[in-house]
């Protein structure tokens, strides 16, 4: 069985919803993207506080897209100690191959990023401060790593690659 489980995850602004939502058109039918950004704040509109309901949403919703047949794609700011819990279990029972990428992008260009997007207005600097976490890698066998040399061609070739690899 091939790839069932992508993983992008990074702090905010590092370009994971763009390479996720590109990577599911590229990827196509079949492809489910689960966004922590969409469950927490538009589906639920709670705080990301530590057992907040998203956790276990998200956790559901990557379960039922697998027993339905798809291919999940899950990007989000996931952080270890919030979500690690979650991710390490999903990877663990996944029923197929596992993808996982951390965006580790500096500060100064994610608040470059984020001061072009539409919620550039709803937070700042100071939130996104309090938001960062250097380094957070999961440790998952595997993940790599996405810098800022990526583009954002380079990163989907990247990854489409190595789907190609798991099938």
């Amino acid at each position: 069985m091939g790839t069932r489980l992508i993983i992008l995850r990074g702090n905010s602004a590092s370009g994971k919803t763009t390479i996720a939502q590109r990577l599911q058109k590229e990827l196509g039918r079949g492809t489910a993207l689960i966004s922590q950004d969409v469950v927490r704040r538009e589906i639920l509109r709670v705080k990301d506080t530590a057992n907040n309901p998203s956790r276990e949403m998200i956790e559901q919703m990557v379960r039922t897209a697998w027993e339905l047949g798809f291919t999940v794609i899950l990007e989000g700011i996931l952080s270890k100690k919030r979500y690690g819990d979650i991710v390490n279990r999903l990877v663990r029972d996944c029923p197929g191959g596992v993808l996982s990428y951390y965006f580790d992008i500096p500060f100064a260009e994610t608040l470059r990023r984020h001061s072009t997007k539409s919620v550039a207005s709803d937070y700042g600097e100071k939130e996104m401060r309090n938001w960062w976490n250097a380094k957070d890698y999961l440790g998952i066998t595997g993940e790599e790593t996405i810098t800022v040399r990526h583009s954002v061609d380079e990163i989907i070739h990247m990854i489409l690659s190595d789907v190609k690899r798991h099938m």
